[in-house]
Formats: structure tokens, sequence, C-alpha cells
């Protein structure tokens, strides 16, 4: 006990005033009472040594503010959603529901799953941790009690895509085994399904965590090992979207040729038009415009000079909702022109690029921001 809130507070360099400080403005912001600041002091202290339980008050507070699950607030392992059915009415009452459940809520959990991409988009995912576990639970009692394969694929599918969203918060938010542990249930449910390209997209993704942790070979295998997973039944979206992730995968290693080919190779197979959804993977979001900033972020990783022009005209396109882009798009700027020695534009950008970094909680990208703060 304790564990889990020191972890989730110096994963965002926070002191222990400053998570009093921002307990104190949350609480201001949502109407709430806390304790005076002298008595939270004792409060942070006890808590992060055991002494004290976080009450259910205070957890209110701390796991939007720090973007943590309740187990994981109180360093507790997580606890089974389903519950052992007693006796076969019970359990035949399941079942039923669960089939009424598959037929008519599937569409409701995508058009969810949606709205909460949405606002992650907006808002970042600090703030999204309790309903996106709440969703998670409601699919998996429903999948845990789905029979037939009627009834399952449809809920398999929208797990899939909601597990592999919660991976990529979690990430952004800097809980790395949860993202891990989100991303194997986003592959069950694909595979459940029979859905490759879910199970490509989460194996993609899930590639990220490898690259983060400092294991770039590995995670260039599993991005290649995706393209390979039944290639033949996935669309031309999905290909272009793992190949352009492995070119940045490829980069970040310092494989500057092989992740110029996998640019090209994103490029050859991206399909025409404006539109950046999938009829068939709602998850992507790739078009012409996402691709050019994705290749600018790739060569300023790769110290490409022609990185700049790329950059520059995605920061004038992007769509303002895309905040956590737009963070990492200034963050490859400061990279680009420190490259070029320009470091008066690289202050500027990297300014913006922690003020949107804060603005949605990322860990991720204020890791990123503090990495390109040293080189100054």
């Amino acid at each position: 006990m304790g564990k889990g809130l020191r972890a989730a507070r110096t994963a965002r360099g926070w002191s222990q005033e400053r998570l009093i400080f921002e307990i104190e403005r949350y609480a201001q912001q949502h109407m709430m009472d806390t304790a005076s600041s002298a008595s939270l002091k004792t409060y942070v202290s006890e808590w992060e040594n055991g002494r004290r339980s976080i009450s259910d008050r205070y957890s209110l507070i701390l796991r939007p503010l720090l973007g943590v699950t309740d187990a994981e607030l109180r360093d507790e392992p997580a606890r089974s959603v389903a519950q052992q059915a007693d006796g076969y009415e019970s359990l035949l009452s399941r079942i039923d529901a669960a089939q009424s459940v598959s037929e008519s809520m599937a569409p409701t959990f995508l058009a969810q799953t949606e709205l909460l991409r949405t606002m992650d988009r907006q808002m970042g995912a600090a703030t999204l941790v309790d309903q996106m576990a709440g969703h998670l639970a409601a699919m998996e009692e429903a999948l845990t009690f789905a029979v037939l394969p009627s009834a399952r694929r449809p809920v398999a599918v929208a797990l899939a895509g909601a597990s592999t969203l919660a991976a990529w918060q979690a990430l952004d938010g800097g809980s790395v085994e949860r993202a891990w542990r989100h991303y194997e249930v986003a592959k069950r449910a694909a595979l459940d399904a029979d859905a490759p390209l879910y199970l490509a997209h989460a194996m993609g993704e899930q590639a990220y965590v490898l690259g983060d942790a400092g294991r770039p070979e590995m995670a260039i295998e599993l991005i290649r090992d995706a393209q390979r997973t039944h290639a033949e039944r996935q669309s031309p979206r999905l290909r272009a979207w793992l190949s352009a992730a492995e070119a940045e995968l490829c980069a970040a290693a310092g494989l500057s040729l092989d992740s110029k080919r996998a640019l090209d190779r994103a490029e050859a197979l991206l399909p025409t038009g404006t539109d950046p959804r999938d009829p068939e993977m709602p998850s992507i979001f790739l078009n012409g415009d996402h691709l050019a900033r994705w290749r600018g972020n790739v060569l300023a990783l790769i110290g490409d000079g022609a990185a700049m022009d790329d950059l520059y005209a995605s920061l004038r396109t992007t769509d303002p909702t895309f905040v956590r882009a737009k963070a990492g798009l200034h963050s490859d700027l400061t990279q680009a022109h420190l490259a070029r020695g320009e470091f008066d534009e690289a202050r500027t950008n990297l300014q913006q690029a922690r003020l949107l970094a804060n603005r949605t909680g990322s860990v991720r990208h204020r890791r990123r921001v503090e990495l390109l703060t040293g080189r100054f």
C-alpha cells in the first residue's frame, strides 16, 4: 500500500508538494472539500509509507488526477471482473442476459468506445480511467457468458477495439503493465472474434511498449510479425498504418534505410482520398495528411533535413482537437531544429510541446520533452 501512489506521482515528475497543490486545485475546480495543506502533507507522506489507507474521498481525486485505476493507486492486485455464478439458475440467467446483450448492445459498445476515443483525443486519458474500466468490465462480463459464436463475435470485436484504445491510454499515462495487459486482452478478443485486422493492430501498438522499454529489436520483430498475420485479410489502410509504425520503430532504433523503405511502402499502400477512417478498422486514423505528419516524425528521428517541411505543413493542417498529436509535432520540430543548430526555434517548439503534454496529462510526451530539454 502506498507504492502505487508514489509510482504514479514520480512518473509525472511531481514532488509531494506539487501533488498537494494539484489535489487542492482539482478539489477546488470540482467543488470538493479537502483537509488543510498541512494535513494533506501528512496524509501524502503516510499514504506513500503505508501508514494510512487512501480513503474513497481522496481516491476520487487521485485517480483522475494521476490517471490510474483504484487497484494501481492502492497497489492492490486487480480483481476479476466476472464473479462466480451461484448455481445453475443464476448461470443460465447470465447466459440468457449475455445473449440479449450481444445482439442488442454491441453497437452501443462501439459507440461508447468512439465517444471515449474522442474525449481522449481532446482531453487526454487521465480523466477517463474510471469510465474506460467500467466500459471494459461490461464487455468482458458479456463475453464471459456469451456461448454461441453469433453472440460472442460482436462483443469480442467491440472488446478488441476498446482494449486497444485503453492500452494506448494507459501507455500514454505511464501505466506500462496495465497497457501490456490490455493489449493481451485485445489480442485474445480478436482471436475469439476471428478478426485479424484487430489482432494485427493490437500487435502493432504493443510493439511501441517494447520500443519504449528499450527493446527495439524485439519491437521491430513484433511489428513485422503483425504485418504477416493474415496479411491477405488486412485492409490497405491497416497495412499502410503498420508500415508507418515499422518506419517509426526502425527510426528510433537508428535503422535509417529500413525506416525509409517502410515509409515508402506506407505511402504506396495508403488509399487515396481524405477520409482517415477505415470502414473495416475504425481504430485507425490515417490519410495523406496524417501520413505526412508521421513521415515528418520519422525523418526528424533519423536527422533528415526534409523533416522540417513535412512537420510545419502538418502543423498547419492538423485538426486542433488532436491535442496530443500536436504535442508530438512540436517535439518533432524541436528535434529537427536542434539537428540544424536552430536553438531559438527549438526552444519555442519545446515550450509548446510541454504545454500541450501537460494539458493532456501525457506522461509519454512529457518524458520526451524532458529528454529534449537535456539536449540544450
